[in-house]
């Protein structure tokens, strides 16, 4: 087997530039996105309240209900 071919510079370059080039667009995204998604998660957090507090007024209304049809 024969040995390896050396890398041109110029390619070893534009591969290290490329790489560089993508953690500095990975960061500069994760810092567009990242208050967007705590944004998503406070609004999220918000709903799952309202329905918690929705079912158990369902549940004490179902309750309420079904001792009154019983009672009948």
């Amino acid at each position: 087997m024969a040995p390896p071919l050396a890398v041109s510079p110029l390619i070893k370059t534009a591969r290290w530039s490329a790489l560089l080039l993508g953690v500095l667009y990975g960061k500069q995204r994760f810092d567009y996105l990242k208050p967007i998604a705590e944004e998503e998660r406070r609004v999220e957090e918000a709903e799952k309240k309202l329905r918690e507090e929705q079912e158990r007024i369902y549940k004490q209304l179902n309750t309420i209900l079904e001792a009154l049809l019983f009672h009948l």
